[in-house]
């Protein structure tokens, strides 16, 4: 632990997160994530550019109706144009409208960017950078924040130029000053011996850092710029922007918080750290990476049987922080290269008689049997628990399947369950048995898994209306052996929601709808039966 000391946490995805490839934000979007960042308590947030267009204009005038309890609003721009004052600068102007809490501008610290971008002296470069900020300062009253494009960058051309633009910005009543890897290709030893020398040169500065990710050391970058004494990041949740990315602040706030001891979000909000980084992919409809540290779905999942073993004596074997200090939980995934272990910790609670080595053997032979067949039971938790059910006996299913059909309207002809004509209009029988009553239901869908779906809803429901609250949520198919071409089989992994939870259900077969089908039956028989078990359990309790 180094200590105790508060990091500013300024976040940029709402502008800088939003220039990623696939990201478009819209503005309810960036009002929803900006009231999920207040909610876990990170300090400043990075809106937008006012007048760069409609939507960051309509964003800061709706912040200017909220109140938020923790956040400060930041609204971004550049120094003024060159050929004109500060005062006569239109998105200057604009961003004095904005009226925000904190305003950041940022300016050239290159020399190669003044020559050749810009296009003017390096002398025009420090009184616009200067003016711009004492303009600000005087027009808004409130802080001002100057970011130094490409600092490190400008540092190794010319490093005395590059502290003349700092200097320039202090001058001006910046602050703030943001040393920013814009290019995101600096090495940590760069990031530390520019600090240095700023600090060195400055000494009343006050430092912040935001680096981008194309070298893949965005993380360690920030890491060694807290070490060597700045008080602000900046960064995107989830990393997302530009090129490659912002630095992960999910990443950067767990390890600052649980491994440096330095402060970042208020007391107790870091367990809000998971939920933040899904909502955000959520809100972006993306699917984060599963092995994103900290946050990710399979950042404390095990697979291995000795590492599954060991975790269950002591966490620490095989986890460097715990699960729920980020809001997360462990997974223990079953496949073919599972242990015993890992069957009984999946399953010690539910049921306590695996705990004896030879059940839990013999699930695990059968796993293997079956994922050498081309199943996988990674994120089917659904088709796991009725082959442990089948095991142990405790497979008492509420119907029985007796057939399906698949018609096509489109030729009033029927066909059997491997002759599908998938064009058109889908129309699809079922037929299950449950008691001694059969009952033979017909429905039309989008597409032949969904008329099976509805034909089986319609069968089920009045003997079982709570899969009313049963909805498929996802539907993938992966070809299992390719090389066998037409002829290969086919994975179908579905995901359902039911009463609050999520599982996954799998099917295996040379027949995409037989497959379907299999996979569906797993999910009303898996969602019935942890029903009918619930419903028991609180009989039981009322009863003790």
């Amino acid at each position: 632990m180094s200590g105790s000391r508060q990091i500013e946490i300024y976040d940029t995805s709402l502008r800088d997160g939003n220039q990623g490839e696939g990201v478009n934000l819209s503005l309810s979007d960036k009002l929803a994530i900006a009231d999920m960042l207040d909610a876990i308590g990170v300090m400043y947030l990075e809106g937008g550019w006012p007048g760069s267009n409609p939507k960051d204009n309509d964003f800061f005038l709706a912040c200017q109706d909220r109140t938020f309890e923790q956040v400060k609003v930041s609204a971004f721009g550049s120094t003024h144009r060159a050929d004109c004052l500060p005062e006569d600068d239109h998105f200057l102007g604009m961003l004095v409208q904005a009226k925000a809490d904190v305003t950041c501008i940022f300016g050239k610290s290159w020399d190669l960017h003044v020559e050749q971008a810009l296009r003017i002296t390096a002398e025009r470069n420090l009184e616009m950078i200067e003016g711009s900020v004492a303009y600000l300062k005087q027009a808004t009253q409130k802080p001002v924040f100057y970011d130094a494009e490409h600092f490190f960058d400008g540092f190794k051309s010319d490093p005395g130029y590059a502290l003349a633009t700092l200097e320039s910005a202090l001058v001006g009543g910046a602050d703030r000053v943001i040393l920013c890897d814009t290019n995101g290709g600096a090495l940590p030893h760069e990031i530390e011996r520019a600090i240095g020398a700023a600090r060195g040169h400055l000494p009343e500065i006050q430092l912040g850092i935001h680096v981008h990710n194309d070298g893949g050391l965005a993380v360690a970058n920030t890491l060694r710029a807290v070490e060597a004494g700045v008080c602000q990041v900046q960064g995107t949740i989830n990393g997302i922007g530009e090129r490659c990315g912002n630095v992960d602040l999910t990443t950067i706030i767990a390890n600052l918080e649980l491994k440096y001891g330095f402060k970042c979000l208020p007391e107790g909000r870091l367990q809000g750290l998971t939920r933040l980084s899904r909502k955000v992919w959520e809100t972006l409809a993306f699917d984060g990476p599963l092995g994103q540290p900290y946050v990710g779905a399979s950042a404390f999942a095990h697979k291995g049987g000795v590492h599954v073993s060991a975790v269950q004596r002591n966490p620490e074997t095989y986890e460097h922080v715990t699960p729920e200090s980020v809001g997360n939980s462990r997974k223990i995934l079953i496949s073919e290269l599972s242990g015993g272990s890992n069957v009984r910790a999946k399953l010690a609670n539910r049921y306590p008689e695996l705990q004896g080595k030879t059940s839990a053997t013999n699930i695990l032979e059968d796993i293997q049997d079956k994922e050498h067949a081309g199943y996988s039971f990674e994120n089917a938790d659904g088709s796991f628990d009725l082959l442990v059910r089948r095991h142990l006996g405790h497979f008492s299913p509420c119907f029985e399947p007796i057939y399906y059909r698949i018609y096509s309207p489109a030729n009033e002809s029927a066909s059997d369950q491997n002759d599908v004509t998938i064009a058109g209009a889908i129309e699809a029988s079922v037929k299950v048995r449950i008691g001694d009553e059969e009952i033979l239901c017909a429905a039309e869908g989008n597409g032949p898994v969904d008329a099976l779906n509805q034909a089986l809803r319609q069968a089920l429901q009045a003997r079982f209306p709570e899969i009313n609250d049963l909805h498929l949520s996802d539907y993938t198919v992966r070809v299992i052996n390719s090389t066998q071409e037409t002829a290969a089989k086919v994975r179908v992994h579905l995901e359902h929601t039911f009463e609050g939870g999520t599982f996954g259900t799998v099917g295996v077969n040379v027949d995409v709808i037989k497959a379907s089908w299999n996979a569906l039956i797993e999910a009303y028989h898996f969602a019935l039966m942890q029903h009918r078990d619930f419903q028991s359990e609180q009989r039981d309790l009322q009863n003790t």
